[in-house]
């Protein structure tokens, strides 16, 4: 697996790494949510540089895959307590102090979760400790979630008299049914990585040193793979959260067929039949 990163880029707030992919020229963005010291708490600035990095992403022919993570925590100063691990650990509650809801309602109209969501490209939240709040929303509004087993999970909105805002009430009955969605919202209560597994939350759980191994095995498995046919898959699947049953499938069979008409279609079929790797057309 090779990790050596062909550039980066950097803010304050927000680091971002192209990992060479295995199979071909491409690369796999590697983006880091960088407030260590307030656990990777979103403000007003990160969410910018999210937006900044998915229009960048959507924008560079050469990036395949996006993973966002949050940093790790940094080494503590002597005699004080090592912070935890956290993917995010929810809004930077400060910025909310003295805002109404006309400020909050510009500020929810382009943000960060959306940038995320509306991707073409694959995604995956590479996910190790606290994932709360809107750090949760970050996550749902990836497509796939890699969690390490000390990861916690959570919506503790309710507790300041609040409720997610960044999605996360829509996208949890999508991923874990409507009364689990229910009772973590209602409750404000936190669950285990196990506990999130169990429900559909996330995709796999690992122990915390295989976790970028894992989440880079499953990135660089989406990356060889036809750049064409992994933006028609992913809004075809989106398609289902939008329509009823009978209009998804006409969909599907829209796309499937159309699929047909791509230089990649048969790149694919002669590579399988004569056992080769397909040299694909659109990377």
């Amino acid at each position: 697996m090779n990790q050596n990163p062909l550039a980066s880029t950097m803010s304050d707030v927000l680091t971002t790494e192209e990992i060479p992919c295995d199979s071909n020229e491409g690369a796999i963005a590697m983006v880091t949510i960088n407030r260590p010291n307030k656990l990777n708490s979103l403000n007003q600035e990160v969410m910018n540089e999210i937006k900044k990095m998915c229009s960048w992403a959507e924008s560079n022919e050469k990036i395949r895959c996006v993973i966002i993570t949050g940093a790790k925590p940094l080494p503590p100063p002597e005699g004080k307590r090592q912070k935890p691990n956290a993917f995010v650990a929810g809004a930077d509650i400060t910025e909310f102090i003295g805002q109404k809801s006309d400020d909050i309602r510009a500020l929810f109209k382009d943000n960060g979760w959306e940038a995320l969501w509306n991707l073409s490209k694959p995604t995956i939240a590479m996910i190790d400790g606290f994932t709360l709040g809107g750090g949760l929303e970050v996550a749902c509004s990836c497509d796939i979630r890699v969690a390490s087993e000390r990861s916690i999970f959570g919506t503790p909105e309710i507790k300041l008299g609040l409720m997610p805002g960044g999605g996360g009430t829509q996208r949890l009955v999508n991923l874990i049914g409507l009364g689990k969605t229910m009772e973590l919202v209602l409750t404000g209560e936190n669950i285990s990585a196990q506990e999130a597994l169990e429900i559909g939350l996330v995709n796999h759980v690992v122990n915390p040193d295989l976790l970028e191994e894992k989440t880079m095995a499953i990135a660089q498995s989406i990356a060889s793979k036809s750049m064409h046919t992994l933006k028609v898959a992913k809004n075809t699947i989106r398609q289902s959260l939008e329509n009823p049953l009978s209009v998804g499938v006409a969909i599907e069979a829209e796309e499937f067929a159309s699929l047909f008409d791509s230089e990649d279609k048969e790149i694919g079929v002669q590579a399988f039949l004569n056992r080769s790797v397909p040299e694909w057309k659109h990377r």
